[in-house]
């Protein structure tokens, strides 16, 4: 992905891609803008970059995952852009967080020698799991059965009324039984792969809400993608 400076518009906004992308999460942002191309819509890919500031209001934003040493930049450079998230989700712009990113946006991230302060737009912490998470996760959500993997370790501990993402079928996620959130705007999931290729069903969720209609993505390129996608959630739902 080499998208452009963030600069508004019907623009799929990645999130500091230079520190999110360590499991490809960040090309969640390019699949979305294909997607929505593929059904007639105009769409781009755009970056905010460490030292950007926002401009416009995104059509989607995407935050993925890094890595607990970086983890502390993230959270310093989110922390900058807190108010323009806030009325992002305010205003019910879909927000895709993926791992740490998920973390990110939590009260606090618990780590095995302290605590990092979230963001704060999720009612709930990461605490760690008794072991660390790693392969295939199936997650039933009401997009149906979500397929991906989960390389972790910690779980997100959400406050009594706030929503989950779904229950986990095969793996870990967040060590309840559930992985992720819907919290708001918020969707937020332990799903790598990028999960929105493996899952096109709920990249065209994100992006009906996004675009206030349903979209249905169509022709050659959108039909050998849900192939694809279609083969590897075939072999994971069999095994």
């Amino acid at each position: 992905m080499s998208p452009s400076r963030a600069s508004g518009g019907a623009a799929v906004l990645a999130l500091f891609p230079e520190l999110t992308d360590v499991n490809g999460d960040a090309q969640n942002a390019l699949v979305l803008a294909r997607r929505a191309q593929w059904a007639g819509r105009a769409a781009t890919v755009e970056a905010l970059h460490l030292g950007d500031r926002p401009s416009g209001t995104p059509l989607a934003v995407v935050l993925g995952s890094t890595t607990d040493p970086t983890l502390p930049r993230l959270l310093e450079a989110l922390g900058g852009v807190r108010d323009e998230l806030a009325d992002w989700i305010a205003a019910g712009v879909p927000l895709l967080a993926v791992g740490t990113g998920l973390e990110a946006l939590s009260r606090g991230v618990r780590l095995q020698d302290g605590r990092l302060d979230g963001l704060g737009l999720i009612a709930g912490e990461a605490e760690p799991l008794g072991t660390r998470a790693a392969g295939d996760l199936v997650v039933r959500s009401a997009e149906g059965d979500l397929v991906g993997y989960e390389n972790h370790a910690r779980g997100l501990r959400l406050d009594e009324g706030v929503h989950t993402l779904g229950s986990v079928q095969r793996g870990i996620g967040d060590g309840t039984g559930t992985d992720g959130v819907r919290h708001g705007s918020i969707l937020g999931t332990r799903l790598h792969g990028p999960v929105l290729a493996k899952n096109p069903a709920l990249a065209d969720a994100l992006l009906s809400t996004a675009f206030g209609e349903p979209i249905r993505p169509t022709g050659e390129r959108a039909a050998q993608a849900d192939a694809a996608a279609a083969r590897i959630r075939a072999a994971l739902l069999a095994s």
